[in-house]
């Protein structure tokens, strides 16, 4: 494999739950049928993300966030796109409870994606969603993810 494709590995629980946070918060724009921008969550940093589907099973996918460019994990700029386009459900639930939540601000301060995850499924206990209906959506956002390859492909962004 050429030195600008990578096989992406299954991403942090947390950033199924940033992914469906993006969709809440509107931050994703769709340039094209396999082009988006996600704003970051606060505002700072625009993501550009690139999908293109090879085979049922298979993506070639390009994206600038740090997940995705240098811990080699499917970033959830990559994962809302693919919640917008049906590939990967959207629980309407999970997506009231997971909006407004200052992400960067969390994980920079806490540097604990455990602790995050804690502080926003009590937030969302409090909006009267349990956390178990977080649970099983991530679990199977999880397993769908695990069941496509993802090929990071950095010639995608010229």
């Amino acid at each position: 494999m050429n030195n600008s494709l990578k096989i992406l590995r299954i991403p942090p629980r947390i950033k199924i739950l940033e992914a469906i946070g993006s969709i809440g918060d509107n931050r994703v724009k769709f340039l094209n049928n396999e082009e988006a921008r996600v704003q970051s969550s606060t505002g700072e940093r625009e993501y550009r993300v690139i999908v293109i589907k090879t085979s049922e099973s298979e993506y070639r996918v390009y994206s600038n966030d740090n997940g995705t460019v240098y811990r080699g994990y499917i970033g959830y700029p990559i994962i809302a796109f693919l919640m917008l386009k049906g590939v990967i459900p959207i629980d309407n639930f999970v997506l009231k409870a997971m909006t407004g939540i200052p992400w960067k601000e969390l994980n920079e301060k806490y540097k604990n994606y455990g602790i995050v995850e804690k502080i926003v499924l009590d937030r969302a206990e409090k909006m009267g969603i349990n956390r178990n209906i977080i649970y099983d959506y991530i679990n199977i956002v999880l397993k769908k993810l695990s069941l496509i390859k993802f090929i990071f492909d950095e010639t995608l962004n010229k």
